[in-house]
């Protein structure tokens, strides 16, 4: 039986975002990060949109994904970079899957499953310049320069050191070199130029060891439209490859010339009408003031309707917008219309480009306190993805 509710995702708007994005890169190329379903627009499709549109990179989270791309026939190079002990690098390896390196252990994990296999894995070597968060920590970024102790530089020193002993080996040869921005969002923000300035250092200590990489990245997609200067070889663009703004306080989407690529719609499933002073939803947290109709929309926060979104987001109806009225549940929301004339099965449109008037995913960001990532990576596989835009079979496979 068909859902009652889908996600329609527009690949032309991909293809449009990744040749906005390399045009901004200049001489350096793209890598389209697909991690987590693609941000919930779909894995194999999106990247090979992505493709089409001019990325020569995909990037990934996690191995499965990456091993998800090679089983399409998908034959561009893949970044995977988030692995704890214990993954299973030899199957990667075998795939020809770049591998991000974050740890001497991890290291040493690849090291062994190339032994393992019998050929040389690809990787690429990751620094913390300043986010805090996984990468081989070298020193901080302050918005000054700060002179690296012994002590700060010990953990890229030690990382880089092992990579030359494995390749010297030939148990590895490191393709790359990267880091991740903690405020690209924010251009005029002192660590931006900070870590621009830690990540040439980290580059140049690597390359005095005799490391001699084919790709150095650090920009995401905030970095890659606002700070060209940080391009390096190499863009890493995420969230504007799905049309999706990274700084909502410098520009808009359409601002940076991207095209949303996501629209969430559902059909109405009951419609009545009822008295004024009827409670609504659990809670009854809304109450109708006169004689109006209410509309069950069958999604809730088990598809990704963030419970937050209760009396505050706005929808679609009849070519008007309208408040959630009450608590989202687990599988459907209510939404008071008033008159608006309106039967089961008359579709609901949560969020899209914004072209009909419909609310964005920004819009929703904004009601529910919290950025756009989360709206559109919500909505789950319950709900069907239709996929428009396509180029002919064959075209977008790389």
């Amino acid at each position: 039986m068909p859902f009652p509710a889908r996600v329609v995702v527009d690949l032309a708007a991909i293809r449009h975002n990744v040749g906005v994005l390399k045009e901004r890169a200049g001489a350096a190329e793209v890598m389209a990060v697909v991690k987590a379903d693609a941000y919930g627009h779909g894995l194999v499709p999106s990247a090979r949109a992505a493709l089409a549109g001019g990325a020569s990179w995909l990037g990934v989270a996690q191995l499965a994904e990456a091993m998800t791309l090679r089983a399409a026939g998908i034959t561009a190079p893949v970044l995977s970079w988030l692995h704890a002990p214990g993954a299973g690098f030899a199957p990667a390896i075998e795939a020809d899957i770049d591998l991000g390196v974050s740890a001497p252990w991890m290291l040493d994990e690849v090291g062994a499953a190339a032994r393992q296999t019998g050929r040389t894995a690809r990787v690429q070597l990751k620094v913390d310049t300043g986010l805090g968060r996984n990468g081989a920590y070298m020193f901080p970024a302050t918005g000054t320069q700060p002179a690296p102790s012994t002590t700060a530089a010990t953990d890229w020193s030690a990382l880089v050191d092992r990579a030359r002993a494995l390749e010297a080996e030939g148990a590895v040869r490191v393709t790359g070199l990267l880091t991740h921005f903690a405020y690209a969002d924010a251009p005029q923000h002192p660590t931006v130029r900070a870590q621009q300035e830690a990540f040439g250092q980290a580059v140049a200590l690597a390359e005095r060891v005799g490391l001699r990489p084919e790709v150095r990245h650090m920009s995401n997609s905030a970095a890659a439209l606002t700070t060209p200067e940080a391009a390096w070889d190499l863009v890493r663009p995420g969230l504007a490859v799905y049309g999706l703004t990274p700084a909502p306080e410098v520009g808009s989407s359409a601002d940076f010339g991207l095209a949303p690529a996501m629209t969430a719609i559902a059909h109405a499933s009951v419609v009545k009408r009822v008295s004024g002073g009827q409670g609504v939803s659990y809670g009854h947290t809304h109450t109708t003031t006169a004689p109006t109709t209410l509309v069950d929309v069958p999604l809730g926060y088990a598809d990704g309707v963030p419970r937050h979104a209760s009396g505050v987001a706005e929808v679609l109806v009849g070519g008007e917008r309208h408040r959630i009225a009450g608590r989202v549940c687990m599988d459907q929301f209510v939404v008071d219309v008033g008159d608006l004339p309106v039967t089961a099965g008359d579709e609901v449109v949560l969020f899209g480009p914004g072209g009909r008037g419909e609310p964005t995913a920004q819009d929703w960001a904004e009601a529910v306190g919290t950025i756009n990532y989360e709206i559109v990576t919500r909505f789950g596989p319950r709900i069907p993805r239709e996929y428009v835009g396509a180029l002919p079979d064959g075209q977008e496979d790389r």
